[in-house]
C-alpha cells in the first residue's frame, strides 16, 4: 500500500517562526545563560551562534533520518545523545581551528548540550518531519539565536566601548578583518554595557522592542483587513 501524501511543507513559516515569531530567545525565553555571557562583543556573539546553528541543522537532519527506528520509549536519551556527540565534535572543531574563539567561549561549548531549544525542536519538529523541512527548521532557528546574539552583542559592545567586532579577525580568521570597525574613536567606554547587568538591561530593551514592533504589525494587519471588508458586509 502507498503512504499517504505528506501535507505540503510551509517553508515561509518555518523561517518566520525561526527567525521571529517563535524564536528562541524573544519568543521562547530560552539560552539566556549563554546568551548573556557571551554577548560582551558581537564577535562572540556570532561564533557562539554559528556554533549553535550548526548543532540544530545537523541535529534535526540526523533525528529525522533515524525516527523511524527510535522507538518512543528511548527517543529522549537517544535525542540528547545525538546532540552531545554533535556538539562534541563542534567543541574539538574549534579547539583546533579557532583555537582563540575557543578560548573566549570557554565552557558554554558544551553547554550547547543543555540548550533546550535544540533538544525541544528535536522532538517537536524533527521527529515528525521528513530532512529538508527539519534542517530547514534547525537552520532558521539557529539563524533566528545568532541574529539575536550578534544583536546584543552589537549593542554591549558599542555602549561599552564604542568598537564593533573588535578582535574578529583574531578570533574568527583573517578573511572577518573587514568586521573590525572602530565606531567612537578616543571613547573610554561605560563599562557596565560589558558587564552582566549590562546584558540585562540590553536584553530588557530588545525584549521591549520586540513586543512594540509586534503590536503595531498586528494593529497594520488588522486595519488592511478591516479596510478589506467592503461597507455593506
Amino acid at each position: 500500500m502507498s503512504n499517504p501524501e505528506q501535507p505540503a511543507v510551509d517553508w515561509s513559516r518555518i523561517a518566520r517562526d525561526g527567525v521571529w515569531d517563535n524564536n528562541v530567545v524573544m519568543a521562547q525565553s530560552l539560552a539566556l545563560c549563554p546568551l548573556l555571557a557571551v554577548t560582551g562583543t558581537a564577535t562572540n556573539g556570532l561564533g557562539l551562534g554559528l556554533a549553535t546553528a550548526f548543532v540544530m541543522v545537523l541535529s534535526g537532519l540526523l533525528v529525522s533520518v533515524l525516527r523511524g527506528i527510535i522507538t518512543p520509549q528511548v527517543r529522549i536519551p537517544v535525542f540528547v545523545l545525538i546532540i552531545a556527540v554533535l556538539v562534541t565534535l563542534v567543541d574539538l572543531a574549534m579547539n583546533a581551528w579557532m583555537h582563540d574563539l575557543h578560548k573566549v567561549l570557554g565552557l558554554f561549548i558544551p553547554l550547547i548540550v543543555t540548550n533546550c531549544a535544540i533538544l525541544g525542536r528535536a522532538e517537536s519538529f524533527a521527529s515528525r518531519q521528513a530532512p529538508l523541512p527539519a534542517m530547514f527548521d534547525g537552520l532558521m532557528m539557529g539563524v533566528g539565536f545568532t541574529l539575536v546574539l550578534v544583536a546584543l552583542g552589537a549593542v554591549r559592545e558599542v555602549i561599552g566601548s564604542g568598537t564593533l567586532f573588535a578582535n574578529a579577525s583574531m578570533l574568527l580568521g583573517e578573511s572577518l578583518r573587514w568586521l573590525e570597525l572602530t565606531l567612537i574613536p578616543d571613547y573610554r567606554g561605560f563599562l557596565l554595557m560589558i558587564l552582566p547587568p549590562g546584558g540585562f538591561i540590553a536584553m530588557g530593551f530588545l525584549l521591549a522592542g520586540k513586543r512594540v514592533l509586534d503590536r503595531r504589525l498586528a494593529a497594520r494587519k488588522q486595519a488592511r483587513a478591516a479596510a478589506a471588508v467592503p461597507a455593506g458586509a
